[in-house]
């Protein structure tokens, strides 16, 4: 479809939601290129040891911007408010809570929402993550319409990412958050002037990406090299893969697989020390911590870590 002859709608009155650093290229390619009449994000929330409230990232583009922002603590508290300014199109990307009937129903041209996965595959609150952590080999960014169920609506359009070994969640984010922010503008046009496609959603292919909880976090031993080292790549740079040394947390940042086998060796038993860091016993042979920290301490390579630890040959993560 060629984009640059659709006949747009003049001025369209558009509302966008999204709350995190995701969201933000996203936001700044609408501004760019259109009127935007309010932000909905999430509340201020606080942060750090001391609790100081922080604002969210969209805020801080709406402040910059000087544009009307709205946190309400439930979306149905603003819903008036929201009518009131008669949106032609709501937009969401990365809001962060599932989205009322009442507000579906209000802008003319419906509500559009970029998710980071090639929907039906990953649906959820954390799909960049589970696409690595599930072994992806692509994922990608669709353009779709909001419905009752979460990530159900009809596809607008998509575009394919492909996940390579060396991904993380952080590099992938910094990936799809572009590729979300070009895809919404070039499909945008064909909305506006209601020529867009409408493609519903296979329930048979359907994925689901949840959103991280605490034991998603815990690694396992007893899984494969493969799963272990796509749930590290998964989980950085945050919240962080973790085990247990000496009954302190381990985070893990980085690692990679070897062909060695340890048969004798037990899971998260320490097999050897190597010039980069230093192997554990997995279910099915050897991976090779190289960037750890310890709790209440920083980020450091494995090697240093071994060098104030020279007996760590035999020892149990867990």
């Amino acid at each position: 479809m060629d984009f640059d002859k659709i006949e747009v709608k003049k001025d369209p009155v558009i509302i966008f939601m999204g709350t995190p650093e995701f969201s933000v290229p996203v936001l700044e390619g609408l501004i760019a290129n259109y009127k935007i009449r309010a932000i909905v994000t999430q509340p201020d929330k606080p942060y750090g040891r001391n609790g100081i409230l922080k604002a969210s990232p969209i805020k801080e583009v709406a402040i910059k911007h000087n544009i009307l922002c709205l946190q309400p603590e439930k979306i149905k508290d603003a819903l008036q408010e929201i009518n009131a300014l008669e949106p032609d199109l709501i937009i969401t990307c990365a809001y962060g809570k599932i989205l009322p009937l009442e507000l579906l129903l209000i802008p003319k041209l419906g509500c559009i929402n970029v998710h980071a996965s090639l929907l039906p595959k990953l649906r959820g609150g954390a799909p960049i993550h589970h696409a690595i952590i599930d072994g992806y080999s692509k994922t990608g960014v669709t353009i779709m319409y909001m419905s009752e169920q979460m990530d159900a609506g009809d596809i607008i359009s998509q575009e394919i990412v492909e996940i390579t070994q060396a991904d993380t969640a952080s590099s992938l984010h910094d990936k799809l958050k572009v590729v979300g922010r070009d895809l919404l503008l070039k499909t945008l046009p064909s909305i506006l002037a209601g020529t867009n496609n409408r493609l519903k959603q296979d329930e048979s292919e359907v994925t689901y990406g949840f959103v991280i909880k605490r034991e998603d976090e815990k690694l396992d031993f007893s899984k494969t090299k493969r799963e272990i080292i796509n749930q590290i790549r998964g989980l950085n740079a945050w919240p962080g893969a973790y085990c247990y040394f000496e009954e302190k947390i381990m985070k893990v940042w980085q690692a990679y697989r070897t062909d060695n086998l340890f048969e004798l060796a037990y899971p998260g038993e320490i097999t050897a020390i190597y010039n980069d860091g230093f192997g554990v016993k997995v279910s099915n042979g050897e991976v090779v911590f190289t960037e750890i920290q310890l709790e209440g301490k920083g980020k450091i390579k494995a090697v240093d870590f071994i060098h104030g630890h020279p007996d760590l040959i035999g020892k149990i993560l867990r």
